[in-house]
């Protein structure tokens, strides 16, 4: 399974994976979204979740 993570440079902070990824992800005391499920993630979409290509593939 591959894992994700999110760019923080990317991230502009605007829930939209939070919103749509039940559970995968939150955002955090940065104000920027952290992947929490990797699991989640995947079966939410993985990198094509967020509309400002901040979730990144890394393996």
């Amino acid at each position: 399974m591959p894992k994700y993570k999110v760019n923080k440079e990317k991230c502009i902070g605007c829930g939209v994976c939070a919103a749509t990824c039940d559970g995968a992800t939150e955002l955090g005391e940065d104000g920027k979204a952290k992947v929490v499920n990797q699991e989640k993630m995947e079966k939410s979409g993985g990198e094509t979740v967020c509309p400002y290509e901040a979730i990144e593939k890394t393996e």
